[in-house]
């Protein structure tokens, strides 16, 4: 069975480098949004159909679809400090 929607709780920490590279059949993640949580641009290296990031924190739930990756560093550390004012 192919993984095509994970979901993380806010006690994840971090991702490091390929923790998703090459999962071709994923479309969907939920993660905490939190500062720190992608550690390398490499963690959904070759996710081509990944679509969905759900950012979850305690009360806030925000979907970013059609997520450009080499933009998303920048625009989840916007999120974060936006969040944190």
């Amino acid at each position: 069975t192919a993984l095509m929607d994970v979901k993380f709780g806010n006690k994840l920490e971090r991702f490091d480098a390929h923790a998703f590279g090459e999962c071709k059949s994923l479309e969907r993640i939920t993660i905490p949004l939190k500062d720190g949580m992608i550690t390398n641009d490499n963690t959904f290296l070759q996710c081509d159909n990944l679509n969905r990031v759900d950012l979850v924190e305690v009360n806030l739930h925000k979907t970013i679809a059609a997520l450009h990756f080499e933009d998303w560093r920048n625009d989840m550390n916007e999120e974060i400090y936006s969040i944190n004012q």
